[in-house]
């Protein structure tokens, strides 16, 4: 469809609704959407191209330590490989700067409960991942459904507050008729998390155990992750639409955007394409199968015909790459529009402000350290899928991760975490540059996990009073579990917090009374001010301590300076002689 214009579901539209709603759909402060932060980098609707990592802005090492931790993964970690092959897809703005294959894309005809170990091919039989390697998206195929249902919503079709069951009166039944489509795209329904539709004999019959189906919690009190919200989604655009799921898919998303390889039911001309999934078999699966190949491999979405709302979708790494450029893009690539910039900006808006840690906007989950590592803010949107599967979109970096997996392969239970997606996404994080305020350099805390590291000032005499010290920071944290404290203290081994204030560009000042910062800062550098302890001897530290699992971006410290409050100078970090006192353990001089 032509680009007309950016139309789409406005924050104004739903204010009224917001407060009918007793304040359900509170907005946080949030940064730009994700068109904007695309045309801040001049990106305007960029489409992609494979290209330098230095053309995309991003630094080469990162990228290069993305691979060698994800070929890791292709060991035992630790008894058996996470997947058995892989596709990494790596960029910003509308340069790929990372696609590369690693791994099997089929090894294994079979599992062996007894031994636990994978009956594989013969070698010749085996085939090798290749960049254009198709996947079993399993539960990334919710965005899909997750679009064409917004894209109802800009049209008219759709009313986001409006009960599922005006549109499916069947549906009302068994305490559902106040169940709205905004629950089932945020999953705060109250459904269960899956039921086993295959184990009912036609088709008519799982769809009646949909419309039979009690919520296990009110809707709308509680973030409960269900398969049945997509499900019953699919079932609502079929209905509206008079079109199947996968029509709408081709005429509305992957026809449009150009996604070939992006479909419900692959041919069988696909399967030399498609990476392997699971020997499918009792009692780990649902079903008796056998190798799970060119097929969808979840239990559901095979009984609906390979066609359902929460999976069956295949593709690529590139064309999932698209598909996040053009979100990235506020709904546009090149001169296609799908979605207008105002309906993205509320794919990205969390709408589950009641429930912490559970951030969801319409079909993406939002700021997930558990996948999305470093790369997650409140605006990072992503989903997992459960053959080994993610995608992450960052606006505030314009940065796009691609991670396909067949980590069944050969079962299930090989697999555990989501480790090498985080380890990818830390990488990529970490390859986009923060640029000193000063000079050619800045102090960098690093990114280690389960790690302190400190910078220390040499011993000052602010005896006198009124010392201060003024710096700028950046810093962006795993939120209350990874902190970043300035200390000071005359021993070296009792340290006190020292309380501090900060400034963002164009921002109001904001008191930090316990010394301490953590969580998201805006990924943009504070200037800082503290006033320090009187003291012959004082020392002064910034101290960053993360816990073992997860990392965000790390801290950043320039243009360290201690002045007196007569207008004296007691240390400046741009005077090599102060410079070369500072003691560093885990701090490093970082150029990005």
């Amino acid at each position: 469809m032509a680009d007309n214009g950016a139309r789409g579901i406005t924050r104004r539209q739903l204010g009224g609704r917001a407060l009918a709603l007793g304040g359900a759909l509170a907005f946080a402060s949030l940064p730009a959407d994700p068109a904007s932060a695309a045309a801040a980098r001049g990106g305007g609707r960029p489409t992609l191209r494979h290209g330098s990592a230095r053309r995309a802005g991003l630094l080469p090492a990162p990228l290069g330590r993305l691979v060698t931790d994800a070929e890791a993964f292709l060991r035992p970690s630790p008894q058996h490989p996470w997947y058995a092959g892989a596709v990494l897809l790596a960029g910003r703005g509308g340069t790929v700067a990372l696609h590369r294959p690693i791994g099997m894309a089929v090894r294994y005809r079979a599992y062996d409960e007894e031994t636990d170990t994978g009956v594989e091919f013969p070698p010749r039989e085996q085939i090798p991942m290749a960049a254009d390697t198709v996947f079993d998206l399993a539960s990334v195929s919710k965005l899909f459904t997750s679009i064409l249902a917004v894209q109802q919503i800009e049209r008219g079709g759709l009313e986001l507050e409006s009960p599922v069951a005006s549109y499916l009166p069947d549906f009302g039944r068994a305490g559902k008729q106040g169940m709205t489509i905004r629950q089932l795209l945020t999953h705060t329904s109250g459904f269960r998390a899956w039921i086993p539709l295959y184990e009912a004999p036609t088709h008519e019959e799982r769809v009646r155990r949909v419309y039979d189906e009690a919520p296990i919690a009110p809707p709308g009190s509680a973030y409960l992750y269900s398969d049945l919200n997509l499900i019953t989604l699919q079932l609502v655009l079929e209905e509206i639409t008079g079109r199947t799921l996968d029509t709408l898919l081709h005429e509305e998303i992957t026809g449009p955007l150009g996604m070939r390889r992006t479909r419900y039911n692959p041919p069988a001309s696909w399967r030399p394409r498609i990476a392997a999934t699971e020997d499918a078999r009792r009692p780990w699966s649902g079903l008796d199968r056998g190798l799970v190949w060119g097929e969808v491999h979840d239990e559901n979405a095979h009984s609906l015909g390979g066609v359902a709302g929460h999976a069956g979708v295949f593709s690529t790494a590139w064309d999932l790459a698209v598909l996040g450029r053009t979100l990235l893009n506020g709904g546009a690539y090149g001169r296609t529009r799908v979605l207008g910039a105002e309906s993205v900006d509320l794919m990205f808006t969390d709408f589950n402000t009641a429930f912490p840690g559970d951030e969801h906007g319409l079909g993406f989950e939002l700021h997930q350290h558990w996948y999305m590592g470093a790369m997650a803010t409140p605006r990072t949107a992503g989903h997992t899928g459960f053959t080994g599967t993610s995608l992450v979109l960052d606006p505030t970096t314009d940065s796009f991760l691609v991670v396909l997996g067949n980590s069944v392969h050969p079962v299930r239970r090989w697999r555990s975490g989501s480790a090498p997606r985080v380890a990818a996404a830390n990488h990529l994080a970490r390859a986009v540059p923060v640029h000193p305020v000063r000079g050619g350099t800045s102090w960098f805390s690093g990114m280690e996990s389960a790690a302190t590291t400190t910078l220390t000032l040499p011993a000052l005499d602010t005896s006198s009073g009124g010392a201060r010290l003024r710096c700028a920071l950046w810093w962006d944290t795993e939120p209350g579990a990874d902190v970043l404290v300035l200390e000071a203290g005359t021993d070296g081994n009792t340290w006190q917090a020292v309380p501090f204030t900060v400034r963002r560009p164009g921002g109001e000042p904001e008191r930090h009374s316990s010394g301490t910062a953590t969580g998201w800062s805006g990924r943009v550098w504070h200037g800082l001010t503290a006033a320090l302890p009187a003291a012959p001897g004082l020392l002064l530290r910034w101290r960053y301590s993360t816990d073992r699992l997860y990392v965000g971006r790390g801290a950043y410290v320039d243009g360290l300076r201690v002045d007196t409050a007569a207008g004296g100078v007691l240390f400046d970090e741009a005077r090599p002689a102060d410079a070369a006192r500072l003691r560093a353990v885990g701090w490093t001089r970082s150029a990005d």
